[in-house]
């Protein structure tokens, strides 16, 4: 969370660093409607900059993986951004609004303008000829990406329709682009200010075309077909067992994949729950919490074709102490079973805690992990909370004594791992040791 947080302050601090060597608005002293321009300038500085980096995020880059701590870490920045994008438009818009309303309610005498000077640059004069259009574009482009980002926040809107409305603000990134372009300041693109905003743009453009033409992800995509189906219709999980057909460089316990059954519906994310053999065999286990995932045993057939794009993730288990400490809320304990199967092929000397906590137990399923647990040296702690309450840090510690000089994986609701995380940094756990995967996509 520390690196996203320092990324989004940056990349705020940076625009606001390079719009200010450009513009002396701190050493001069301006008119309102001088000052409004700038401040025009400066929104729509902002606004496209963080809607561009937001563009480039969505094309999922393993690059950035190491430095954010996985993908999961990458696509919350990238909600943040587009938050942030939102606020952004709307105050440039009320900027351009609010001011012309007070010219007409006679709050405000707008100053008349003089003869503009004839400009001798081709594109310029050519930018100049499409200023009315492109104010245009980017009014309705704004209302636009208001519907459809709030369509994005709101997790009700089903998945389905999300990922189709979704792609279109691509569409409205570009009409926003051509906005910025005529309309950004001329004297800007002599400065740094200026090539670095062609250059998120021309990413983020190339981003929104790849999202357009539903090339994101191509080439980490494996075609194969469904193996086995096995439903605990107690706790409403589906064991869904792939043998891909295409190539896949191998996967990490603790990666996921995004999923897709039907092209329709698109690509769902889904935790890994099998550990790789190298025999193009890889599993999921399903929650079914939503309208989607609640249909599959009921849609899914042995024999049907699946895409699975992949792997993604930093949720690695990896670190250099002795002692891991492994929390799982419902089906957070996915990633654990993969680790578990990859510990049972080759221990690593670890000393290992695993505390599940479920709130709909099924009994075959717990013995699944119980085996697993077994095989790979695992303590297994059990927590059903309507018999046995809700698990916390109190009950965690009590159990490990010696917590403090573990690492801890948590993967679950993240409230839930919140909380924990909370309670135990005030304890004196370093937050750097505490891991938690932020499995929320939207």
């Amino acid at each position: 969370m520390r690196n996203i947080k320092l990324t989004w302050v940056a990349l705020i601090a940076g625009l606001t660093l390079l719009w200010l060597q450009a513009e002396p608005i701190l050493t001069a002293s301006y008119p309102f409607f001088t000052l409004r321009a700038a401040i025009l300038q400066y929104t729509g500085i902002l606004g496209i900059g963080v809607m561009s980096v937001g563009m480039l995020l969505a094309l999922r880059p393993v690059r950035v993986e190491p430095w954010l701590g996985g993908l999961d870490k990458a696509y919350r920045l990238h909600k943040w951004l587009g938050i942030t994008g939102l606020v952004i438009a709307i105050t440039h818009w009320a900027w351009v609004k609010v001011p012309k309303w007070a010219v007409g309610w006679g709050w405000l005498v707008k100053p008349k303008r003089g003869p503009r000077a004839e400009e001798t640059v081709a594109i310029f004069r050519f930018f100049r000829e499409q200023r009315d259009l492109a104010e245009s574009i980017g009014e309705w482009a704004f209302y636009a990406a208001v519907v459809l980002i709030a369509i994005a926040l709101i997790k009700r809107f089903p998945y389905q329709h999300f990922f189709k409305t979704h792609q279109l603000l691509a569409a409205v990134y570009l009409l926003l682009v051509f906005h910025a372009v005529v309309l950004m300041n001329f004297s800007y693109w002599s400065q740094p200010v200026g090539p670095v905003m062609a250059l998120l743009m021309a990413g983020g453009s190339v981003a929104a075309v790849m999202s357009l033409r539903r090339k994101v992800g191509l080439r980490r995509r494996a075609l194969g077909t469904i193996e086995a189906l096995v439903h605990h219709p107690d706790n409403r999980v589906l064991k869904v067992s792939i043998k891909l057909q295409g190539h896949w460089p191998g996967h990490k316990a603790g990666q996921f994949a995004f999923v897709t059954f039907d092209p329709a519906e698109g690509a769902h994310p889904f935790t890994i729950s099998s550990a790789w053999q190298g025999d193009g065999r890889m599993s999921f286990l399903i929650k079914g919490i939503g309208d989607y995932t609640g249909q599959l045993p009921d849609t899914l057939r042995v024999g049907q074709p699946a895409t699975v794009e992949g792997p993604y993730g930093r949720f690695s288990f990896t670190g250099e102490k002795t002692r891991q400490v492994w929390v799982a809320g419902g089906i957070g304990i996915t990633p654990f079973i993969a680790r578990m199967q990859a510990l049972a092929l080759a221990p690593d000397g670890r000393e290992v805690d695993l505390f599940y906590s479920t709130s709909a137990p099924d009994a075959a399923f717990i013995n699944k992990v119980r085996q697993r647990a077994e095989d790979a040296g695992v303590k297994l702690h059990v927590l059903v909370s309507q018999r046995d309450g809700r698990l916390d840090a109190r009950r965690i510690a009590a159990a490990v004594p010696g917590w403090k000089t573990a690492d801890f994986w948590f993967c679950g609701p993240a409230a839930f791992g919140g909380a924990l995380r909370e309670a135990f940094t005030a304890q004196g756990l370093p937050a750097a040791d505490f891991h938690q995967e932020l499995f929320d996509m939207r």
